[in-house]
């Protein structure tokens, strides 16, 4: 089993990975498919369904398919021009994708909610359709948004091509303990058999470029948060707070009365300034979702800010050990919110910066793994429960809380000698269990728990 760090860390747009990012690449690749075929298309139509209409508004769903429509992608969405767009489709009821001619599409007449029942295939279902001069559909796929900006046909995901089916690599573990006995055997740790995997479907320098572009942008996005404030988008007024905390806590700085426990305030500013400009469409890094993209980049900072001896050469090392705990849990489970709760959302982010905090601090393949299974252990049975489809309450504050049990569990592992009585292997299980038995209102459809009973206005 191989999952790339840079499928695991994607760049991409705000406020949500599979709600956003996935429908925008999916309305890429339905583009790409009218591009190769033989029909003189005059119009688009969308469909949401699931997740993605119970929440899409919310997440800007209905945005990200408009644009993704009009040839807009993720990787290198520019907002000023976007508005352009959208006014201009606003007005003029045309889209104009590169390649293709002028398509007519009406977002109040041709993309629709569909609230009935889910598509069968994934919670975050959606069917993109294109028509003829007469209004008939010629084309049409549907694709599922399966977490992390994810995308999949449904012949892809019925033929099972959500498994790995590239080369051979040198380390293929498909478990936490085959990952641990061939660290055992190789006598290398779970970054150094990762980069190894990787190398074989690339090369080194790109591998090196590639990690330090993920820390610029996790970086540029914490700065920006830390420096930017005002009300968050979306209706409900919530306040931006992570620049007022860490205003107070740079104010603190030299005091010697402050408590040992202010270091989780440095944490949850980190994590909420990721996580407010997430909700406010700003570019993140997947890691693994967007709504849980503040977690691993604030116990990063955390490690490079208030450890002694963490040096940034070492990055590529935290973020190869996290992408090869996230990759087990994606293929043995799931990081989409909307298919087994948050817990797959903030509890793997959780878990990948546990395991790469243990390992740049010295854990070994071991003490890694007992790390992520702490943390994740301690987010089983999390809802997805976002007031107003908003990727704001109580996401924000949760992904500061995920970097603190990061953090606890890694310095928790590192005064063990690895063994301990839960495998990561079966909390990864639980989890899948979970998600499996979890009520649909309990999973990215804002119609329990806390979406139900706050205020929504």
């Amino acid at each position: 089993m191989f999952l790339s760090v840079f499928d695991m860390f994607k760049v991409g747009v705000g406020p949500s990975s599979s709600h956003t990012m996935g429908p925008m690449v999916a309305a890429a690749r339905f583009l790409d498919t009218m591009r190769a075929s033989p029909f003189d298309f005059h119009g688009l139509r969308a469909s949401l369904h699931g997740s993605l209409a119970f929440t899409g508004v919310g997440h800007a769903t209905d945005r990200a398919t408009i644009l993704g429509l009009a040839g807009f992608q993720p990787d290198s969405y520019d907002h000023d021009k976007a508005e352009i767009t959208l006014a201009q489709i606003k007005a003029t009821h045309t889209v104009h994708p590169e390649s293709l001619p002028a398509l007519h599409f009406n977002p109040q007449d041709d993309l629709r909610f569909d609230f009935g029942p889910n598509l069968p295939g994934h919670a975050n279902g959606m069917i993109l359709m294109a028509t003829d001069a007469q209004g008939d559909v010629i084309l049409q796929e549907t694709y599922y948004s399966i977490g992390g900006g994810f995308v999949m046909t449904e012949a892809e995901l019925a033929a099972g091509k959500d498994t790995d089916e590239g080369a051979p690599v040198p380390y293929p573990f498909k478990s936490a303990a085959e990952m641990l006995e061939m660290a055992q055997i190789s006598g290398k740790s779970i970054a150094e058999m990762k980069k190894a995997n990787e190398i074989s479907r690339g090369c080194t320098e790109s591998l090196a470029k590639g990690c330090a572009r993920l820390w610029q942008v996790m970086n540029d996005c914490i700065e920006r948060g830390l420096t930017t404030d005002g009300t968050l988008p979306g209706g409900l007024g919530v306040k931006r707070r992570a620049k007022s905390i860490h205003d107070a806590l740079q104010a603190e700085r030299g005091m010697n009365l402050n408590a040992p426990h202010t270091i989780n305030d440095w944490m949850s500013a980190y994590a909420m300034a990721v996580n407010e400009e997430n909700a406010a469409g700003g570019q993140v890094v997947t890691a693994p979702t967007n709504g849980a993209a503040g977690v691993l980049p604030a116990v990063i900072r955390y490690w490079l800010d208030h450890v002694p001896g963490a040096t940034a050469s070492r990055i590529d090392e935290f973020l190869l050990t996290a992408a090869a705990i996230g990759g087990l849990v994606k293929f043995n489970a799931s990081i989409s919110g909307a298919e087994a709760g948050c817990q797959a959302e903030v509890g793997s982010a959780s878990a990948m910066a546990a395991a790469g905090l243990c390992a740049v601090m010295g854990g070994t393949p071991e003490q890694v793994e007992n790390a992520a299974e702490i943390a994740l252990e301690h987010h089983l049975g999390m809802t997805c429960d976002p007031v107003k489809g908003l990727v704001q309450v109580p996401c924000i504050e949760r992904n500061g809380l995920g970097a603190i049990k990061a953090v606890s569990a890694a310095s928790l592992a590192l005064r063990g000698d690895g063994t301990h009585f839960v495998p990561l292997d079966a909390v990864i299980e639980t989890m899948r269990q979970t998600g499996a038995d979890m009520h649909e209102k309990y999973k990215e459809t804002s119609l329990g728990e806390l979406a139900v009973n706050v205020p929504n206005c």
